[in-house]
């Protein structure tokens, strides 16, 4: 199991289904994704299962990430990375510099063994949305509103 969306398989090459959002491109974001200063913000969504035990076990394990974990997810050009939950729903904001994207994350992800460690034992805690895609873990979420 991939911590990233499986939205970037080879029929999609971004989130936005196969358009390209690299910043300063003029283009809105479809996807969760939005532009501002050269940076993109995207919004994920996931469950936990429903078990108070493992809710807080995967709350501990946060509480102490692997150095390793933090190290590869700034390497991939994300600045900032925040989850929140509410009962077994948990929500995921990623801010990117405009050196990110989905398919490096997801190579580097892929070649990183603990990475895969760390992955194989969040997915004791995580379980895929309803509506997600065979094995998709994150899903994009899609901003409805904004107020500015």
């Amino acid at each position: 199991m991939n911590f990233l969306p499986k939205y970037y398989d080879a029929a999609h090459s971004s989130p936005s289904g196969g358009q390209e959002m690299a910043p300063g491109g003029g283009q809105e974001m479809a996807l969760g994704g939005q532009e501002w200063a050269g940076k993109a913000r995207y919004c994920l969504a996931l469950d936990l299962k429903d078990d108070p035990q493992l809710i807080a076990a995967y709350e501990r394990h946060h509480q102490q990430v692997w150095p390793e974990i933090i190290d590869s997810i700034r390497a991939s050009g994300i600045e900032v990375l925040e989850i929140y939950r509410t009962g077994n729903r948990m929500f995921m904001i990623i801010e990117a510099g405009p050196d990110f994207s989905w398919e490096k994350k997801a190579a580097m992800d892929a070649a990183n063994p603990v990475v895969q460690q760390w992955e194989t034992l969040m997915w004791k805690f995580q379980q895929a949305l309803p509506w997600a895609k065979e094995g998709e873990k994150w899903v994009l979420m899609e901003k409805i509103f904004e107020m500015r």
